[in-house]
């Protein structure tokens, strides 16, 4: 079922193969007609994660590349509607001769063309692939058809894991094995037999379910690995390795692993899991995070995720989530609210809503001296925050948010104007990784410790050049720059003037590894820890 854990244990399945000296690479099926992540509201999809080359992706790409140490590309991502536009375009352009397109077999062999693409760029050993969604969805059948051919045709190269939620309902005790085995059943139905079954569960899985499972799921005792609740997502290759999981992969292929490497992991593990002296409270001020009665941190799960590489050699690490929308119209309880936070993050966004809450926050942080990080839209309502009320441009505002206002100290960029006009939305933003040239002796630079920099972009509005010289003179530094200077990518504050206050035109968490932490990251969580 969705959020159980299936990119997680994907990702930690290529880890723990990696580990044994393999070239792995990790592909995302999503069951949607959208052709990519970018028109998905964030609480009903969560974050949309941006690759190197561009791409808006599913989230489960950023925990392939946490997790492997290296980036994924947009050949290791599909959609429904990517297929099939890929496949109506070859129809339209004559490339299956005549042929009468299918939607059998001719869509199952797109996927697995893109499949067998991935492995080839990325010179893969493995190509580990998930299937989004849950087994017996319509969505997802042709995505099974492709792998059952898959099977067909290189029985010995492909081997199929399904993760299964193993319940303990609260009023009975016991862990219940009956929704697994219909899992499997409806596997069966779609011609696919699993070859390991991940029982994820709050508890380990005991004996007599695990016999349970492998009596009428069709499979040996030892193929049934447990995958109970854990600490931290990072400990999960750590627990399937305890059971020899990896070992078991390659004894079905045929294969010995060439060295045995969790080494770094675990000292990693062991790290995150110490209980420190400190304790540093991030507050993270957001709107998309409410979903009726409930909260989706994933819709900010890069962000989440770079804190906590960032915190975890110095202190424990408390978030909270603030919805912006509270302080739009008063800021009485601003400072009962804000206080008790080391640092805030406004993350990055789109449109009007909670937008004067998320300037208000910002004011208190610049005034207050709370260490700020924001991140894209973050970054520009910095921008405006201190346009208004440093510079004394009263209406200053963003183009986004008013599109005929005098002083738009955040404008369109000069191509998207044509693309917004047409409607074209999909695709269209600046997106994926752009140099950035960092000003010498600034923050910024300090923590990067190089003079030009790399980083993933989404975006389409931009600082307007025009006020560049009035809001340095008030005191605002560009600290970082397109190379040609034409774009402002990196804001601050004097160190003599804020402890740490940095807005960034970019996505620095899409970089941040739990192995390699984003040196941005890292120098906030120093400066919230003073």
């Amino acid at each position: 079922m969705s959020g159980v854990g299936k990119g997680i244990a994907s990702a930690s399945i290529g880890k723990i193969l990696q580990s044994k000296g393999f070239e792995v690479t990790a592909v995302k099926i999503d069951p949607y007609i959208n052709v990519d992540a970018g028109t998905m509201n964030p609480t009903e999809h969560g974050e949309v994660f941006v690759t190197e080359d561009g791409d808006e992706t599913d989230q489960d790409l950023g925990n392939y590349e946490r997790f492997l140490n290296t980036n994924i590309y947009s050949e290791n991502y599909m959609t429904t509607g990517r297929v099939y536009q890929t496949v109506i375009n070859k129809e339209r352009n004559l490339e299956y001769k005549g042929k009468c397109v299918e939607v059998v077999p001719h869509i199952p062999e797109e996927v697995i063309k893109r499949i067998k693409i991935a492995g080839e760029k990325a010179k893969a050993d493995f190509v580990i692939v998930e299937v989004g969604g849950t087994v017996g969805e319509y969505q997802n059948i042709l995505f099974l058809e492709a792998a059952r051919m898959m099977h067909l045709s290189h029985p010995n190269q492909v081997v199929f894991v399904l993760l299964s939620y193993l319940p303990v309902p609260s009023k009975i005790g016991e862990m219940k094995t009956k929704p697994t085995q219909f899992a499997v059943r409806a596997l069966n139905s779609a011609g696919i037999q699993p070859d390991f079954i991940l029982c994820r569960a709050h508890l380990a899985i005991d004996e007599p379910r695990r016999k349970k499972i492998s009596i009428f799921c069709n499979m040996q005792d030892e193929n049934v690995i447990s995958a109970p609740d854990v600490l931290s997502v990072y400990d999960i290759p750590v627990n399937f390795e305890n059971e020899g999981f990896g070992n078991k992969i390659l004894k079905r292929f045929g294969m010995e692993e060439k060295k045995k490497d969790l080494v770094e992991w675990r000292a990693m593990i062991d790290t995150i899991n110490k209980k420190k002296k400190k304790t540093v409270k991030i507050g993270i001020v957001g709107k998309y995070f409410n979903t009726g009665d409930y909260v989706l941190s994933d819709s900010y799960l890069s962000v989440i995720e770079a804190i906590k590489h960032a915190s975890w050699k110095f202190a424990n690490l408390e978030i909270e989530w603030i919805n912006s929308e509270q302080f739009d119209k008063s800021t009485k309880d601003i400072k009962k609210v804000l206080s008790k936070f080391n640092g805030i993050i406004v993350p990055g966004g789109f449109g009007s809503r909670g937008i004067e809450g998320k300037i208000n926050v910002i004011k208190y942080c610049r005034e207050n001296k709370v260490p700020y990080l924001g991140l894209c839209y973050g970054m520009q309502l910095a921008v405006i925050e201190f346009a208004r009320n440093v510079a004394g441009i009263k209406d200053a505002n963003t183009r986004e948010i008013e599109s005929e206002g005098k002083n738009l100290v955040i404008d369109l960029m000069e191509d998207q104007r044509e693309k917004l006009k047409n409607g074209n939305y999909g695709g269209t933003m600046r997106l994926g990784a752009y140099p950035c040239v960092l000003k010498k002796g600034t923050l910024s630079n300090k923590a990067y410790a190089v003079s030009e920099i790399s980083e993933r972009h989404r975006h389409r509005y931009e600082f307007n050049n025009d006020y560049k010289e009035i809001l340095e003179k008030k005191g605002l530094i560009i600290a970082g720059t397109s190379p040609d200077g034409g774009l402002v990518e990196i804001i601050e504050l004097p160190k003599t003037k804020h402890p740490f206050f940095v807005g960034v035109q970019f996505h620095p968490e899409f970089k941040s590894r739990p192995l390699n932490p984003h040196p941005l990251f890292v120098e906030f969580v120093k400066a919230s820890l003073k």
